[in-house]
């Protein structure tokens, strides 16, 4: 038999943190699996029992057969596994032979050594040579409950022997891995059994109930050229914007700002409500049975009475209509009851037959005592099934439950997705508009469709839209334009004789006031000096640690986004606490990206330091820094979203993000929207400059709440926060072990 190397007698052991599910394809399906495992370990044998929880394995490696023969093998685990082998020593060839069972998959939950052919079904016999070695993969998933272990034993295909566990003396590495960098993956085999991994935007399943998978053209308008802007320039008098809702110079009370935080309207709908998710929070009315029974659905349904009640109602008068209608309502409920009534009076008139007959008391029970047996044999004939009314209707009253949402946050409502506003308005101002354009530029523009309308709401003196459009221009040539419009009230803002003189004459101007007033058109205006910049530099300021998986995978969406989007205009800049794991400059230095930046920070690992550290290296003022997480998943219009929802000295943008369910992914989106999270920022690096930064003193050796108070100061100085739901915006779900300042420790 072919002798393995005493240093090699040893096999590759990736673990994987997973969900609590215990089937090998959530296995397959986490973002990590197979190149980027959480640890990278070895085994000396195939037995293994971590005694943890939520786990994936995949082992892999070479077995030497000690005999040229037929072999079995057998896989025994808590919970699911597979075992495969291939005909040689390639990963390759794992599937390649029809005449041997590629893989045993165990579906049940084995006890250890439970090697009888009973309770598994064997690996069917294959022969093996002494002097080759064969290339193998061992998958293992493991949920929150049992005895998690999984062990592959083998044996001669002969009757009467046993099973043995595969220990060292007949395995061996694939690659030595003591000197590998966690995110150098270029030596990890890929097969059949674990699927190759391809990065970039994967087509959403067209299976998963998610409404925000399905395409929209949202998601791609960031793709059409633009308007050029001097066509679009006085196209509206400008005006004076003021915002009854800013609150420049007062001071805030520690995290006051949440309750300055205001929702933003959209049109048409983006289909950021989670419908799918709605069977664990309802943001619209409660459903407990204690509700129900007290008000039910009466104020929005009302039971049809029927054909033949209503000639009830005409032959029994009015004495008994009342009687009919809660009969025709409640589906008959009285039904029982009228039966188990003359049950009742059948009792009454037996109790008064024995009066008659002078029967005492005492001499009654005993008779019952006597029928009590014949009670019990005919006691099935006072048990009633409900009648149901199966042509029972009900009218409806128009209810709007989005409708009846305000824009204040609501902490209790993670599903409910974006406001939307009402059509007509929606219609009236992009109708406006257009006018407006055209009178301009003698009817050269048509206006294909809407692509999104947006609103932040003020009652008091008006409120402000971005009108995203697709135009088609008298040579046919589509064109997109996303400009910020302001429609103020009649009784709007006035800060003084002079502004108010200003405001005045820009809508007497040619007698447009008198005659938009006449067609009843909606008042616009250009807000003076709310205007976005089409090329902003975009900066994607990242802390890390010891988190190489996730750094290299932000890296490679880095390259797809780039890839997508043929964008120059953003930059990556990563902040290294030291990371042991991994080069990150190295991996910087070997991606696609055309722009990236490094800083390296010694130390524990510090959020808002590290922040920091990445803001000043920007030199720019006048360039947009977003403020990121590490587990994200971005969809191709970020970039543009981050830029045309930010403006200098006017507006930051804190986007909502969907945060996955463990074992959830962006092609199956189950989770939840992160309503009180504002770590995800972007604001004008002038802007940020201005309000002091991040505040490192305070904290310095924590993180959490360094958002909220960064979102105080941007308040007290004066800007905005646009605050919406972002589609296919994500949050991946990680684990918490071994983050950051984490440390292990050994429990015996």
């Amino acid at each position: 038999a072919q002798q393995c190397p005493i240093n090699s007698r040893r096999l590759s052991n990736q673990f994987f943190g997973v969900n609590r599910d215990f089937s090998i394809d959530q296995l397959r399906k986490n973002i990590h699996f197979p190149l980027f495992p959480h640890t990278r370990t070895v085994v000396k044998k195939l037995a293994v029992a971590p005694s943890w929880t939520n786990y994936g394995l995949r082992i892999f490696g070479y077995i030497h057969p000690y005999a040229d023969s037929e072999f079995q093998f057998v896989v025994a685990s808590d919970d699911n596994s597979e075992f495969w082998l291939s005909t040689d020593d390639t990963p390759a060839r794992l599937a390649v032979s029809p005449s041997i069972n590629k893989t045993l998959v165990t579906h049940t939950f084995t006890a250890v050594t439970s090697f009888t052919s009973s309770c598994l079904s064997l690996f069917a016999a294959c022969r093996l040579l002494s002097h080759r070695k064969y290339y193998f993969e061992l998958l293992h998933k493991q949920n929150d409950q049992g005895t998690d272990h999984v062990e592959v034993a083998w044996r001669l295909h002969s009757p009467g022997l046993t099973f043995s566990i595969i220990d060292s003396r007949y395995i061996s590495l694939y690659t030595n891995e003591s000197f590998i960098q966690m995110n150098e993956v270029q030596h990890i085999p890929q097969s059949i059994a674990s699927h190759r991994k391809s990065y970039g935007y994967v087509r959403p399943h067209g299976n998963h109930p998610a409404e925000m998978l399905k395409h929209h053209p949202r998601d791609t308008f960031f793709q059409l050229p633009f308007i050029e802007e001097s066509k679009i320039r006085q196209v509206l008098p400008e005006c004076v914007y003021r915002p009854s809702y800013v609150i420049k110079g007062f001071p805030l009370l520690r995290y006051q700002g949440l309750q300055f935080v205001h929702l933003t309207y959209v049109y048409p709908n983006d289909y950021t409500r989670l419908t799918h998710m709605e069977s664990e929070n309802k943001c619209f009315y409660y459903e407990n049975m204690y509700y129900f029974e007290r008000f039910g659905f009466s104020r929005y349904m009302k039971m049809d009475t029927l054909e033949k009640d209503k000639e009830n109602l005409f032959r029994m008068g009015a004495g008994n209509v009342l009687n009919c209608i809660c009969d025709s309502v409640q589906n008959n409920n009285s039904l029982t009851d009228r039966k188990w009534g003359s049950i009742s009076s059948m009792d009454s008139v037996t109790n008064s037959k024995r009066a008659e007959v002078g029967m005492g008391e005492e001499e009654g029970m005993e008779m019952e005592e006597d029928t009590e047996e014949q009670d019990d044999l005919t006691a099935y004939q006072h048990v009633f099934d409900k009648a149901v009314n199966w042509e029972q209707t009900f009218s409806v009253n128009n209810l709007n439950f989005h409708a009846l949402r305000s824009d204040w946050i609501d902490l209790r409502c993670n599903v409910s997705g974006n406001l939307l506003i009402k059509e007509q308005e929606a219609l009236d101002i992009a109708e406006a508009y257009m006018k407006k354009l055209n009178e301009k530029h003698n009817g050269m523009y048509t206006l294909q469709q809407i692509i999104n309308i947006e609103k932040r709401l003020d009652r008091v003196h008006g409120s402000r839209y971005l009108i995203e459009l697709e135009l088609l221009d008298s040579e046919n040539a589509v064109l997109r334009l996303s400009e910020y419009i302001y429609a103020p009230n009649s009784k709007g803002y006035r800060a003084g004789d002079d502004e108010e003189w200003k405001m005045r004459n820009t809508f007497r101007n040619q007698g447009r006031q008198l005659k938009e007033n006449q067609e009843n058109m909606p008042l616009l205006c250009m807000p003076t000096g709310f205007t976005w910049t089409r090329d902003a530099m975009v900066h994607f300021v990242v802390p890390v640690k010891n988190q190489a998986r996730w750094v290299q995978q932000l890296i490679f969406d880095m390259e797809e986004l780039y890839h997508a989007t043929g964008d120059e205009h953003f930059n990556i800049i990563i902040i290294d606490y030291s990371s042991s794991d991994m080069n990150v400059e190295k991996a910087l230095k070997h991606s696609l990206l055309s722009r990236y930046q490094f800083v390296k920070l010694n130390g524990n690992f510090q959020r808002s330091a590290g922040l920091q550290a990445g803001i000043d290296l920007i030199k720019d003022d006048h360039s947009i820094v977003f403020l990121c997480d590490l587990h994200m998943h971005f969809p191709s219009s970020i970039i543009d979203s981050i830029r045309k929802h930010c403006v200098e000295g006017k507006l930051a943008f804190a986007p909502i993000v969907m945060r996955l369910n463990c074992g959830a992914t962006p092609q199956e989106p189950d989770g939840y929207w992160e309503m009180n999270g504002f770590g995800l920022l972007g604001i004008y690096k002038s802007d940020l400059d201005r309000i002091g930064g991040m505040n490192t003193k305070e904290f310095r050796d924590r993180w959490g709440g360094e958002d909220w108070e960064l979102l105080d100061r941007i308040f007290e100085s004066g800007l905005e926060v646009e605050r919406m739901y972002m589609r296919n915006f994500f949050h991946y779900h990680h684990s918490r072990r071994g983050m950051w300042n984490r440390k292990q420790i050994k429990v015996t």
